[in-house]
């Protein structure tokens, strides 16, 4: 798996081409909008029917990349399920995926908008936001930062198809959504632009590959949005 390494706020990082981001002076790994549960979700509140298989799927992911680095600590900047009452309809596979996980290292869950205060006891602890080296990690940008946040998954357009990106600013760093079933928001959106103008974006594909963030774009109509 090919990582981009970059230098941000006196800081070393990597972002892999899963949508993590590494951080290797506290062995940190840092991730964005899981959605756990959301095909549970949906069905509960009448939505589309999905094949319940993201969980395991993003949970499969999120492991891999906890047997290839070996976090000291794994935080989950928001959105780590669909909903409050997601985090309590996990199958008993899954909780016992994230038990195995979270043994022997601390695991944050920071507040989203979709999960502010989850139903059901969790491994590890709940915060609103963490700071580390000078950076305050959180659900969405904020002020001037410097901040590393999630919520918006964002993506560009690559070889005609829509690629999940990381978005590094001169203050901000957005990462995109980890999660198997996400929407995303165009990079080139003025909701996401007016946050990293000046950066660059971080495509996940085979591998991660730096490219120049698309020019921002007149509002035209609705803009594409996170799936709700």
């Amino acid at each position: 798996m090919t990582g981009f390494a970059f230098a941000w706020q006196g800081q070393s990082l990597q972002m892999r081409c899963s949508g993590a981001l590494w951080w290797p002076a506290g062995r940190w790994l840092v991730v964005a909008d899981l959605h756990l549960g959301k095909s549970e979700r949906m069905a509960r509140r009448g939505g589309a029917l999905l094949p319940p298989y993201e969980t395991a799927e993003t949970l499969r992911r999120l492991g891999d990349e906890l047997d290839a680095l070996d976090p000291a600590v794994v935080i989950s900047l928001g959105d780590g399920f669909d909903d409050d009452a997601a985090a309590g309809a996990l199958d008993a596979d899954a909780l016992c995926a994230l038990d195995g996980m979270a043994r022997a290292r601390d695991w944050i869950w920071v507040a989203g908008n979709h999960d502010p205060a989850p139903t059901a006891p969790l491994p590890g602890r709940m915060l609103d936001a963490v700071a580390l080296g000078g950076i305050t990690l959180r659900h969405e940008p904020q002020g001037d930062g410097p901040d590393i946040s999630g919520h918006y998954h964002p993506v560009v357009r690559l070889a005609g198809a829509r690629r999940r990106a990381a978005l590094i600013g001169p203050q901000h760093l957005i990462l995109p959504a980890f999660g198997r079933y996400t929407g995303g928001l165009d990079a080139a959106d003025p909701a996401l632009s007016r946050w990293v103008a000046g950066g660059i974006a971080v495509a996940c594909v085979h591998r991660a590959l730096p490219l120049p963030l698309p020019a921002p774009v007149r509002q035209r109509g609705r803009p594409l949005r996170p799936l709700p």
